[in-house]
């Protein structure tokens, strides 16, 4: 199966580390959403979305790409992220809208996965930021993981 992976990663690039490990492990194409190549993605069977979870919302770029994106017919995609903070409302929140997104574009989605990630953002930034060295080996482990599960 060809898989397309397309991702949105700034800052301390912690998503880009996590999208190179999925993409190794599924033989994927990969992008940044601002080089999105249509004719990879017309030609994978399985498209991936990554991005950091950026106030309850995944990096407004790849929303925007996905909702230009044509009607699909049931494609099959997995989403990734990385975040600052644990599983909570917030983050479900980030998941659940673009999973909403994927389903409203005709898109299966068939996982998701997240870990966290060190994040400097606003007031965090005064503090030295949280989860330093994240991801870390375990993490990257965690995804090599989730990619083996995909390919099943």
């Amino acid at each position: 199966m060809k898989t397309y992976i397309i991702y949105a990663s700034f800052h301390h690039k912690n998503t880009q580390k996590i999208a190179k490990v999925l993409a190794n492990n599924l033989n994927a194409e990969l992008d940044k959403f601002e080089n999105f190549n249509y004719q990879k993605f017309k030609e994978a069977d399985i498209i991936g979305f990554g991005s950091g979870v950026y106030f309850s919302k995944f990096h407004r770029g790849l929303l925007n790409l996905t909702k230009s994106l044509d009607k699909q017919d049931s494609k099959k995609a997995f989403i990734f992220s990385t975040a600052g903070m644990k599983k909570n409302f917030l983050f479900n929140r980030a998941h659940g809208h673009f999973k909403k997104i994927l389903k409203k574009q005709g898109f299966n989605c068939l996982d998701e996965f997240s870990c966290l990630a060190y994040d400097t953002y606003g007031l965090l930034k005064i503090f030295g930021g949280v989860n330093k060295n994240r991801p870390n080996q375990k993490d990257l482990d965690e995804t090599k993981n989730f990619a083996l599960k995909l390919k099943n």
